[in-house]
């Protein structure tokens, strides 16, 4: 009995490994692993507050959403140059390889780097760079998410939309992320609608920390074609009612939500019921280099977490394909090689 149960686990994870996927929610700055991070400190002559890889390891155990944007803010500051930003791209495009993940629409956070007197021309080519070898090295096609950080003024989103605009062909959507709590999406109302107008789709953080109600300002006031987390949705039924009569995707994090207590244990996590109330839920791995998993790691713990069956992990690889930003006919590509891998 015990050997059968262990062979069904082993079943779900090679299949949970092989079959395509996207991923729609990843910070690029959140896939910086100690190892790459001490590196990159070495090349730039930067002293880094820790005596070695687990010193710096031992950190990332942190307890609330502020206290993890505090290290990761304190990582960034080691990226200087191009390469620097191309070679933290890079190593994640190398793991989501390894993964089976297809494609990837990757967030990042320039104001991060600009703050620190780095030019927004430097971080977007070393990561633009590494997101083309990948379509040519790799096979994995990609999207470029431009955030703002919300715990900044508005005007300070107003900038960064202009230093963007030169390399508009690069950005296909502009986000909105950091800390959630005392910064609803209201605040940034203004800089959306012309963010909008410039032809960029929206996206935006709310409902993981943050109560339902930024849910509803973000489809209302900054009329996003996706939500970035939206875990709180189920708190209100009306708030889940308008994202699946609008068929708005939810990018869930099931790894980033334990680590951050948003839930205290994954078996409490609310996935599975999402998915009973017929939402557009995707999984992603967020900030995976400090959540402890890449996307096969959180498909694979909250499988084991839930139960979730088979059909239900085609489900979910297949809403990362349709909730892409990917077009008509590349989407329907993927859809296939996801059916034939499951059908195998």
């Amino acid at each position: 009995m015990i050997f059968n149960a262990q062979m069904k686990k082993e079943i779900m994870k090679t299949f949970i490994e092989g079959i395509p996927k996207a991923e729609l929610h990843l910070h690029i700055e959140g896939t910086f692993e100690p190892e790459l991070m001490f590196k990159i400190a070495k090349r730039n002559g930067i002293d880094l507050d820790y005596a070695n890889i687990e010193d710096l390891r031992k950190a990332y155990n942190f307890s609330n959403l502020q206290e993890f944007l505090d290290i990761y803010y304190a990582g960034c500051n080691v990226l200087i140059n191009e390469i620097d930003f191309y070679d933290m791209t890079w190593a994640y495009l190398t793991k989501a390889r390894e993964q089976n993940i297809v494609h990837t629409e990757v967030m990042f956070d320039p104001q991060t780097h600009t703050d620190r007197g780095i030019s927004f021309e430097t971080v977007i080519n070393g990561i633009h760079s590494a997101l083309a070898d990948a379509k040519t090295k790799l096979g994995i096609t990609s999207k470029l998410i431009m955030s703002f950080l919300r715990h900044l003024p508005e005007e300070d989103a107003f900038s960064t939309l202009e230093q963007a605009e030169p390399f508009k062909k690069w950005i296909d959507a502009i986000g909105l992320d950091s800390l959630e709590v005392g910064h609803p999406p209201s605040k940034f109302e203004r800089v959306f609608k012309k963010a909008k107008n410039k032809g960029y789709l929206i996206v935006a953080h709310a409902g993981e920390e943050g109560p339902p109600e930024y849910i509803t300002e973000a489809l209302q006031l900054l009329h996003v074609d996706r939500i970035d987390h939206g875990n709180r949705c189920l708190e209100d039924i009306n708030v889940v009612n308008n994202l699946v009569e609008q068929k708005i995707a939810l990018t869930v994090c099931p790894l980033s939500n334990l680590k951050l207590k948003v839930v205290k244990d994954l078996l409490d996590h609310p996935l599975k019921k999402m998915l009973a109330k017929d939402l557009f839920v995707t999984i992603n791995s967020d900030d995976p280099a400090y959540f402890g998993g890449y996307l096969n790691d959180n498909y694979i713990e909250i499988q084991k977490a839930l139960n979730l069956s088979k059909e239900d992990i085609i489900q979910l690889a297949g809403n990362s394909i349709k909730a892409s930003f990917l077009n008509k006919i590349e989407k329907n590509k993927i859809l296939h090689n996801i059916k034939e891998f499951s059908e195998h």
